[in-house]
């Protein structure tokens, strides 16, 4: 029989992530959870806690370095988080290699640069309202496949240069890596077959270069004068397109549903009293699209609150936790109030490791929501919220499907 003590095993399926959540923070800010696989680590949902780790030294996310049971050959090809640890990438660095991976991808999610996509994701928008719009024949049409995914996919696609033919098969294995329920034999083979379309793609820019990421990318790896290997090259485009596409597909699923079961902030955005920009926002806080981000190490011995953590010990960043901290927002903590005047989240991370691509993220939300509902202002559910599902998995944050009647 289990203890109320005893570690909290996370479910690899997520059917209730914000349930299992809200059961870790009554344990305390800080408090031991068991990972798929049976890996021990730290789960952190105190605000003040997770961002003072998150902007020091004291964590890192390179498992080489700092986390002696993967340097010691103690975690296997069967841990289903193991492509989140193991490929080389600023996501999975930690101090200068951190600074020096990072720098060639800023520049393509600055604000200026961000801004300069608009024009075409507001084309790429108009482009899928019209195509729900020839599915109104009075039935059902998923949301979330026919608008909150296409529209993130071509907008990463592009801004990679992807071509055609490896549009929907890079999909396929995005979708793979956020499911930590598939088997080892199928997480091992999912993560090949990506690696092997990402080479296909740098191997295609190479003869076709273009103004886009993987291009630019690529002169940087070649440049004599730059330390970029082949190998953080592939994994940067890993970290770019899965970052940087389920997330916002989660941030706009999420948008619609809460707008949807929220008929008076659904008012209220329609007729311009409530910004569209405080909706994304309050979305991003209530709903991250990210509610566990793993994984990170003790670098040395520490004590976080009222608990001893020691070197080596792996830790789980939970921004949906925090997120929902009563110390930051008090009793409404659990509502959904676009109004609130507090916006600040955790739902791009904090520190170092902030996400990049959070003005992407958001300019693809500001741009989409709108055309969405512009064009159907009467969209309604069309089955009732506890019949969507949820993603398979634990740290993705969304909607197995979102049916709705347009008009």
């Amino acid at each position: 029989m289990k203890s109320h003590t005893d570690p909290i095993v996370l479910d690899p399926e997520g059917p209730d992530i914000q349930g299992e959540i809200a059961r870790i923070r009554e344990r305390g800010p800080v408090t031991k959870v068991v990972l798929p696989g049976g890996v021990l680590a730290w789960s952190v949902t105190d605000t003040a806690m997770l961002k003072e780790i998150l902007s020091s030294q004291v964590v890192s996310k390179d498992p080489r370095q700092h986390w002696p049971a993967f340097r010691d050959g103690k975690i296997g090809k069967d841990f289903p988080l193991l492509n989140w640890v193991n490929t080389w990438s600023m996501f999975t660095a930690y101090g200068p290699d951190h600074r020096r991976l990072r720098a060639p991808l800023v520049p393509a999610f600055t604000d200026r640069r961000t801004a300069a996509l608009e024009p075409r994701i507001k084309a790429i928008a108009a482009d899928l309202v019209t195509g729900l719009d020839a599915r109104t024949g009075g039935g059902p049409v998923d949301i979330r496949e026919h608008f909150a995914y296409p529209l993130p996919l071509r907008v990463i696609n592009e801004l990679m240069g992807v071509p055609e033919n490896l549009v929907e098969p890079l999909r396929k294995c995005v979708d793979g890596i956020f499911d930590v329920a598939l088997s080892e034999a199928e997480a091992v083979a999912n993560y090949l077959s990506m690696i092997g379309l990402l080479q296909e793609l740098v191997a295609y820019r190479r003869d076709n270069p273009a103004e886009d990421l993987t291009s630019t990318l690529i002169a940087h790896a070649d440049d004599p004068a730059t330390v970029f290997s082949v190998e953080e090259l592939i994994g940067t485009l890993y970290l770019t397109i899965n970052a940087g596409h389920e997330t916002t597909v989660d941030l706009i699923d999420q948008a619609v549903f809460l707008l949807l079961t929220h008929p008076d902030h659904l008012a209220a955005v329609l007729d311009g009293s409530l910004p569209w920009a405080d909706v994304i926002e309050e979305t991003l806080r209530f709903e991250p699209s990210i509610a566990h981000a793993p994984l990170r190490y003790a670098v040395s011995d520490f004590v976080l609150g009222d608990v001893a953590i020691a070197a080596g010990d792996p830790i789980l960043s939970c921004p949906a936790g925090a997120n929902r901290d009563p110390k930051v927002y008090g009793d409404s903590v659990g509502t959904f109030d676009p109004t609130r005047t507090n916006k600040g989240h955790m739902a791009f991370g904090h520190g170092p490791h902030r996400c990049p691509g959070a003005p992407l993220a958001r300019l693809e939300a500001l741009v989409g929501l709108p055309a969405l509902f512009q064009a159907f202002p009467h969209m309604k559910l069309a089955v009732s919220p506890d019949e969507l599902g949820t993603v398979p998995g634990f740290i993705a944050n969304g909607h197995n499907r979102l049916p709705v009647f347009l008009r």
